[in-house]
């Protein structure tokens, strides 16, 4: 694959994904991550540094495995989550992606990333930046590491991975 092959793929990758969790087709969403795939949202520290250590400090969410987020969409399918009763309409748009480095089928990839949301009336947008490292797969690919930093000052809801 050429590298202009190579990023057309990735972003059309992270657009499917996006777009599947705006349309919560939970199945699609998940089969992108990896069985031992870690999905973290770090804390900030101070105002210009993040946690890194989910293990040791603080994070607003840290799943070890792909269970975690099973787990959730679980709880979202049941009902079983009144932190998400109702679902909120999400948009997710992916900009800026950037192939950071590629070394034997796994890619290490960065973007920019902004979510608009509602939810019984209120509307907001939660913004950042994510890196992946991902693991290609003939002409797709599969997720091995999300780690999403949110940049926003505020969050006036429960946060969830369908959030970012």
């Amino acid at each position: 694959m050429s590298p202009i092959e190579l990023q057309h793929a990735v972003e059309q990758f992270l657009y499917d994904q996006a777009d599947w969790c705006d349309r919560q087709q939970w199945d699609e969403y998940l089969a992108c991550f990896e069985p031992s795939a870690v999905f973290h949202v770090p804390q900030w520290d101070s105002e210009h540094v993040a946690t890194t250590d989910p293990k040791r400090e603080m994070s607003m969410i840290y799943y070890a495995n792909r269970g975690g987020l099973e787990d959730r969409i679980f709880r979202l399918r049941t009902g079983k989550s009144a932190a998400s009763q109702p679902m909120p309409r999400t948009l997710h748009q992916i900009n800026n992606v950037r192939i950071r480095s590629q070394a034997q089928g796994v890619l290490q990839v960065g973007a920019k990333w902004s979510t608009h949301y509602t939810r019984q009336g209120q509307a907001d947008c939660y913004f950042g930046e994510v890196s992946y490292e991902m693991r290609q797969s003939g002409a797709s690919f599969s997720i091995l590491r999300k780690h999403v930093l949110l940049l926003n000052d505020r969050i006036n809801a429960v946060l969830d991975f369908y959030h970012l």
